[in-house]
């Protein structure tokens, strides 16, 4: 089964994340995502169209959605996990048959959240046994995920690609890049980003297991 979990950052306006979202089995959003959600759902769908859940502490969502979604609102108060990782956690919970989860709203009008988002993909594949269960971020933009060790990667010749990770240990050997990735140190953001895919696989080998993030365009 697929699950979309929408949160509450620039809701996407290119087909290709509408139609993740069309094709999700579940749809989970983070508070406030609820609103933006259903304010494109007609668009999407060609009617209105609720979301199954409503995750979070509830503190930016109006009134009158509380009242048109009472009957699907799980309010979670503490503020240990943002909502998206309360609404990741419940999915991992309550829809054991899961094979892919999709976040989107989770980047864009705010840096801050962008960042702190993207850096809990990291999170999430380091924390709970995602085995057999696919997780991504989609936007109009890009698509992030997070590798965990030796990966080949599918992605099309031509297309970007920047790696990212917290391990400033942690050495990358490609192949199928335009630039070798092995002298990069992990020290900063920066080092590894703006490469690009000159075969259509691209193998990522980590010098040990690890934790990475990928975003491609």
């Amino acid at each position: 089964m697929k699950a979309v979990i929408i949160g509450n950052g620039e809701f996407p306006r290119k087909e290709y994340p509408r139609h993740v979202i069309r094709e999700a089995g579940v749809i989970v959003c983070c508070d406030h995502g609820a609103e933006r959600f259903l304010r494109a759902s007609e668009k999407i769908f060609g009617f209105l169209r609720k979301p199954d859940v409503v995750v979070g502490d509830m503190d930016s969502i109006s009134r009158s959605c509380k009242d048109l979604l009472s009957d699907r609102l799980v309010r979670i108060d503490e503020q240990d996990d943002n909502d998206q990782t309360k609404a990741f956690r419940y999915v991992l919970e309550h829809y054991p048959d899961v094979t892919e989860i999709h976040i989107l709203g989770a980047t864009g009008l705010r840096e801050d959240h962008t960042v702190g988002n993207l850096g809990l993909l990291m999170e999430y594949a380091r924390k709970y046994d995602l085995s057999g269960i696919a997780v991504d971020m989609i936007s109009d933009y890009s698509t992030c995920f997070a590798l965990t060790g030796t990966t080949e990667l599918h992605v099309g010749a031509g297309r970007r690609v920047s790696i990212f990770s917290p391990d400033n240990s942690l050495k990358i050997t490609s192949e199928g890049l335009q630039w070798q990735t092995s002298g990069v140190v992990f020290d900063n953001w920066w080092p590894a980003t703006l490469n690009r895919a000159v075969e259509d696989v691209v193998t990522l080998r980590f010098s040990h297991p690890s934790i990475a993030l990928v975003i491609l365009d």
